[in-house]
């Protein structure tokens, strides 16, 4: 009998070589997990390439801007400048020279995730450059600018009203007379 002990592997068996080992597999992450911990770790990687390198503990809101900057060269987003002759128009005719930026919905999202990394990493939401009014300010000039660029202004969702909790006095259900 040989020293296998624990490496009960039966030929043509399906059992994965993490149950050889006696490793198990981590909880697979959500979708929203994932890239949030892919934003966190390419942010990182942007912090580390600045020259000099900045660290996490170090970080400012400037440097969030500058990184939501350098985003936009990978944007697929088009946004049509003053000058453009399709400047405001839904469903441009043809193609112009325009860049291509990140769309607004995009970075907020990803501030989202990165706000949210970040207190998760040990930082405080005090100090959470993430959450900084400077962030805010830009994610809002962003989304007026890509909406004046597209001709379509940007309408903020109204919450429904809830029914029942309108109604505290209930005079719209009928009374019993006794």
């Amino acid at each position: 009998m040989s020293s296998n002990k624990g490496k009960e592997i039966i030929e043509g068996s399906s059992r994965s070589v993490t149950a050889v080992v006696g490793v198990e597999n981590p909880p697979r992450l959500s979708r929203y997990e994932s890239q949030k911990r892919r934003d966190w770790i390419t942010f990182g990687q942007y912090l580390r390439n600045r020259r000099p390198p900045v660290a996490i503990s170090q970080c400012n809101a400037n440097h969030v801007l500058d990184f939501l900057g350098y985003l936009d060269q990978f944007g697929k987003t088009k946004v049509h400048l003053q000058g453009c002759m399709f400047f405001g128009q839904p469903e441009p005719p043809g193609p112009c020279a325009c860049s291509l930026r990140q769309a607004w919905g995009s970075l907020d999202a990803l501030i989202g995730r990165l706000r949210a990394a970040y207190e998760e990493n040990g930082g405080s939401p005090e100090t959470n450059p993430f959450a900084n009014g400077a962030i805010r300010i830009y994610l809002r000039e962003v989304r007026d600018s890509q909406a004046k660029a597209r001709g379509i202004p940007y309408k903020k969702k109204k919450k429904k009203k809830n029914p029942l909790k309108g109604n505290e006095d209930n005079s719209s259900f009928p009374t019993q007379q006794t």
